[in-house]
């Protein structure tokens, strides 16, 4: 009986042991717990003067900072400032970077320019104690109202992304803004060639509101016409730039009404000194040369024909180079002229010499003739050779004979010397010797139209240089 009073004793002495044990973690002293709150505290300090000093960082969160400070969330940037109220007005000014195709081919132009704008938004009005601005790059500008701004004609456009977005917003704490871009555009310009390669031409790129009317949006150039800047280092090839200016006017559409259009103009005049090398020079050479045959013998068939020949197809070429890069114009051009009276004057000295061989041919023919129905001597020893007592009795047996068709060229010299010639070829002819004797005796055998050739040809040519360049320099 004692034994189990003993058991029980022991037992409820180890649940007590045991028990005092589970709970001793729990029980933390005073000390202890003093330490645990002091050094949190510690740390706490610690962590709240990082804080401090990373605040001095303004570019943490930095944007969304930012939309706070524009209070971005709290308006409609759908629609336009003021709405209900007078237009906008959005002040633009240009700065052109580069002027770098002009194509007549394709009738268009492509320009490189920064294109500003100006307007007040007090939506986007801020406190500053420096009056300072901030300077945001393309993502704002998605989120905010802008211009909805145009190029009127244009083919193709495109802004700058390289390395990024090439988009610039400048907001000011009293509301105005300031909105940059660079773009390239190219656009049409529509060009009277009539005068080509010697013009002047004058192109365009417009600028308008999409969809703002003058009602709600007023576009103006900020300085006039200084609002336009260029680039010195802006050149052309085939053009020289001779001004840049700016014009302003309305434009109306039918559907939807008047809307403020924005101009420049600049004038190109073309540099001729390219088509004097390739074009003019050649082409003179060419007509110069086809006056070359008006000095060969007209018997020398194969020496005239093909030069005559080359010149024609040289003017061909000529024509066809100019015309493969020119657009296909309904009106004639100068060059055009130019070129084509080249080859007509070309073309006549070809023709000039068929007209020669032919009258040449159809003369001695009448001369056989003449020769097979009245033969005589008229007092000549032999038909090659003339005796010293050759008189004006001769010349009219002569003549009857066939070989005084040319006497009226002179006075009795000259009708010697001419049948001097005719009886050489006679003589050729008798003893078979037709081509080495009619050369090498006769000398060159000139007909009248080969004399008047050479003064009517180049004279005329001279004065139609004359008349050109008067009218198109």
């Amino acid at each position: 009986m004692v034994d189990k009073q003993c058991e029980c004793v022991c037992v409820c002495v180890c649940v007590c042991v045991l028990t005092a044990q589970g709970r001793a973690p729990s029980v933390v002293p005073r000390d202890v717990e003093d330490v645990q709150v002091s050094r949190s505290r510690i740390n706490g300090s610690r962590g709240t003067h990082s804080v401090s000093k990373s605040s001095l960082d303004a570019t943490k969160a930095f944007v969304t900072k930012s939309e706070q400070l524009l209070s971005i969330d709290d308006h409609d940037f759908t629609m336009r400032p003021g709405f209900g109220g007078p237009a906008v007005p959005v002040g633009v000014d240009v700065q052109v970077e580069s002027l770098d195709t002009i194509s007549e081919v394709d009738m268009d132009f492509t320009m490189t320019l920064y294109v500003r704008h100006y307007w007040k938004d007090q939506r986007l009005s801020f406190r500053s104690h420096t009056n300072q601005s901030m300077t945001f790059d393309g993502r704002l500008v998605k989120k905010i109202w802008v211009p909805d701004m145009f190029f009127v004609y244009s083919k193709k456009s495109f802004t700058h992304d390289t390395t990024t977005d090439n988009v610039m917003l400048r907001v000011y704490p009293d509301g105005k803004v300031l909105y940059s871009l660079r773009v390239t555009v190219t656009s049409m310009c529509s060009m009277d060639l009539s005068r080509f390669p010697l013009d002047t031409q004058t192109c365009s790129l417009e600028m308008e509101s999409y969809a703002y009317t003058d009602d709600d949006l007023m576009l103006y150039w900020k300085e006039g016409n200084d609002s336009l800047n260029t680039d010195d280092r802006i050149s052309l090839s085939q053009f020289l730039i001779q001004e840049f200016r700016t014009t302003s006017k309305l434009a109306f559409y039918s559907s939807t009404g008047w809307y403020n259009r924005l101009y420049i103009h600049f004038t190109l005049r073309r540099h001729i000194f390219f088509f004097l090398l390739q074009t003019y020079f050649p082409a003179t050479l060419m007509v110069m040369l086809s006056w070359v045959s008006f000095w060969i013998d007209r018997r020398a068939v194969p020496a005239r024909v093909p030069l005559g020949i080359t010149t024609v197809l040289t003017m061909s070429t000529i024509i066809t180079g100019v015309n493969a890069s020119m657009p296909r114009v309904s009106y004639i051009k100068a060059v055009d002229i130019y070129l084509w009276v080249s080859f007509v004057f070309v073309f006549l000295s070809v023709i000039e010499y068929a007209a020669v061989n032919y009258l040449s041919t159809r003369q001695e023919r009448r001369e056989r003739e003449l020769r097979e129905r009245l033969p005589c001597t008229c007092g000549m020893s032999h038909p090659g050779v003339l005796s010293a007592s050759y008189s004006e009795t001769d010349d009219l047996c002569a003549a009857a004979a066939g070989y005084g068709v040319m006497t009226s060229l002179g006075n009795g010299e000259k009708r010697r010397e001419t049948m001097l010639l005719q009886l050489a070829m006679e003589s050729d002819q008798v003893t078979g010797h037709v081509t080495s004797s009619g050369y090498d005796s006769a000398g060159i055998d000139t007909h009248a139209i080969d004399s008047y050739s050479r003064v009517v040809f180049p004279g005329s040519y001279v004065l139609f240089n004359i008349v050109y360049w008067s009218i198109y320099s």
